[in-house]
């Protein structure tokens, strides 16, 4: 079982509410990608108060409710009288038991309520109200759907909208953090497995885990866990985001994709679909919280000259090489796939390594901007651009797997358009390479 590493921020956090919650009720909602250890994080900084913790499943709402009855009474000590069948009924006695005996509620897949009946979250919303100002309530909702939660929460037209007291948002490891567990789990590790491990999970915690548990850390050991009858990861992306999409998925699986594949211009795009791409886009940016604008530093926002970039390194690896390939996979041609990905390994683990850098850097670094810089038809690429607007220091550097290949001149030059937007800058011109890890 993988240690619980880095939640020292979120962990602080919860329980500063958990204080405030002994005086008047709290409503946190905490979202986060699936398996990146919401439940792990909250069942265990409450494992030791009175908490009671309800999942939200697809079913009938009375049976469902039937569940959580049994759940109430074995954690709080109670005798639930008479039949609630419905969660209104579920939720009242909860708010008015907490103004006796304080406790937290944790009810996971919150989002999981518009399927069982989508008026449970107006019905909370009128019991909250009313109750909340006497009861001792630690209320925690959370969901992996992240798009919808984010609606529940923060659109004005929904009826919770408003009341929540707190947020969390939990994010994959970073980079200090998966360099402690390789140091912890797998001692003699070199560059390239770190490269590698970090490639292919992203810092998300379920992967990780996985991976530790298999004592997988090679490219090669990761690739054959991967790789394998049964696997986890095989289904994964889809998993993952079915529930987000709906319908639309083929749309957004093939746009996903074809940034993975490094088409990442809109208009590559929209030539290959042969659609109108700039709702999907929008969605993907801003409901669903997947890729990212990227622009030239320094650029203006209104700018034409940008890309798209998808977040995540596991799901960008997944649309890569196992949704492109996916015939060959449900086939069972593991093997044909491996190949591949072998053959393209040092390209594009060339482009993962300048993530690293960037997120090395941001992480370590006092700055107001880090980004990366081209110039129109992708000239004079600059892999980093990191600037401390106060301080007047730019950092301007080039990555490449081989140390030997960078050469700071040729950097020079191309940054000259550059650093004539830069002027009082004090520039430190970098060549980082996997040895820099």
């Amino acid at each position: 079982m993988l240690t619980f590493y880095n939640r020292e921020k979120e962990t602080a956090l919860l329980q500063k509410i958990e204080q405030k919650s002994l005086k008047t009720a709290q409503m946190t909602f905490v979202v986060g990608r699936r398996r990146i250890g919401k439940t792990s994080l909250l069942t265990n900084v409450f494992a030791n108060k009175k908490m009671v913790y309800l999942f939200v499943e697809k079913k009938n709402e009375a049976l469902l409710c039937e569940e959580f009855t049994d759940e109430i009474q074995q954690k709080l000590g109670v005798t639930m009288y008479g039949k609630m069948p419905t969660f209104k009924d579920i939720f009242s006695y909860l708010m008015n038991e907490a103004k006796t005996q304080h406790f937290t509620l944790i009810i996971d897949e919150f989002q999981e309520f518009r399927n069982v009946n989508p008026s449970i979250y107006s019905e909370m919303q009128n019991v909250w109200d009313k109750h909340k100002n006497e009861s001792k309530i630690n209320l925690i909702l959370c969901g992996s759907v992240y798009s919808l939660m984010k609606k529940i929460f923060e659109n004005s037209k929904e009826p919770l909208f408003g009341r929540a007291t707190a947020r969390l948002h939990l994010k994959e490891f970073d980079i200090p953090t998966i360099k402690v567990i390789m140091k912890d789990n797998f001692p003699h590790h070199t560059h390239e497995d770190l490269l590698a491990f970090y490639l292919f999970t992203g810092g998300i915690a379920k992967y990780v885990e996985l991976l530790v548990d298999a004592k997988a850390h090679t490219r090669e050991q990761i690739l054959d866990e991967i790789f394998s009858d049964n696997s986890l990861f095989l289904n994964e992306g889809r998993n993952v985001l079915i529930d987000e999409f709906g319908k639309d998925y083929g749309n957004y699986f093939s746009i996903l994709m074809l940034i993975a594949n490094s088409k990442t211009a809109r208009t590559e795009m929209e030539s290959t679909m042969n659609i109108n791409l700039g709702g999907f886009l929008d969605r993907l940016e801003n409901e669903y919280g997947l890729i990212t604008k990227v622009r030239p530093i320094l650029s203006k926002p209104s700018g034409r000259n940008l890309k798209y970039r998808i977040d995540d390194n596991f799901l960008n690896f997944w649309f890569r090489f196992v949704f492109k390939y996916r015939g060959a996979i449900e086939m069972g041609n593991f093997e044909y796939v491996k190949n591949i990905i072998k053959r393209d390994y040092q390209t594009y683990s060339g482009i993962i390594l300048e993530r690293y850098f960037r997120q090395k850097i941001a992480v370590s670094k006092n700055l107001s901007a880090i980004g990366s810089y081209w110039e129109s038809g992708n000239q004079n690429e600059i892999d980093i651009v990191a600037l401390n607007e106060y301080e007047k220091t730019a950092i301007i550097a080039e990555v490449k797997r081989n140390a030997d290949k960078i050469n700071l001149n040729v950097l020079q030059n191309k940054a000259a358009n550059l650093v004539k937007q830069l002027q009082n800058y004090k520039i430190e011109y970098r060549g980082l390479s996997i040895n820099d890890l």
